[in-house]
């Protein structure tokens, strides 16, 4: 796979932040251990691009990565939720940002949506999912950390997304930000999601 040319754009802490220039966006959404940043490293070939931590739930803030070729667009890393040892004031501010993201951006062209191969969906997962399709947000359903199980039991967890929490997905892929399996398939999805936003947002 060719790897775009991705850089940092901008940190946000509220709506009032976020790019105005009405190119596509494409949110990662997930669980704060799930490897989001990772799997933005890997989509990206740039291994120092999203910072990765040791603590689950740094990502605090929306952080912007402006994507540049034919068709120009956003990657949006949204902070995690789950297993961040933080205050619930701290919480409950991340969840209002992450709101303000998702309910009315025109330009969000597709959610990922992250979850670990490894463990059933979570009572977060499940909360999220339902958050996605009462929006009628679309939305790509990404396995993590595909590389921890055998080829039989990513086939197994896929087929049970598939038929559960994936159940309303444009897609399910499973992906591993370690050896890239997974990772061509998912960033066809994203380029061809801005593609088809941009067409609309043109017409």
């Amino acid at each position: 796979m060719r790897k775009p040319t991705v850089t940092f754009f901008r940190s946000a802490a509220a709506p009032a932040q976020f790019p105005s220039d009405g190119l596509p966006e494409v949110a990662f959404l997930g669980r704060s251990n799930v490897g989001k940043s990772c799997l933005l490293n890997a989509l990206c070939g740039a291994r120092g691009l999203a910072r990765v931590s040791s603590q689950p739930g740094r990502t605090r803030l929306v952080n912007f990565f402006r994507v540049a070729g034919s068709s120009s667009f956003y990657l949006a890393d949204l902070p995690g939720y789950g297993f961040a040892r933080v205050p619930r004031t701290v919480r409950a501010s991340w969840e209002r940002l992450v709101t303000s993201y998702l309910e009315g951006r025109e330009a969000l062209a597709l959610c990922v949506f992250l979850v670990d191969a490894r463990h059933d969906p979570m009572p977060g997962d499940e909360t999220l999912k339902g958050y996605l399709d009462q929006l009628e947000l679309p939305y790509v359903l990404a396995a993590t950390k595909a590389d921890k199980l055998g080829r039989g039991a990513v086939s197994r967890r896929r087929q049970a997304l598939v038929g559960g929490l994936g159940s309303q997905a444009r897609e399910v892929v499973t992906v591993s930000a370690v050896t890239g399996d997974g990772t061509q398939e998912l960033w066809k999805t994203i380029c061809a999601a801005a593609r088809e936003r941009a067409t609309l947002t043109v017409g």
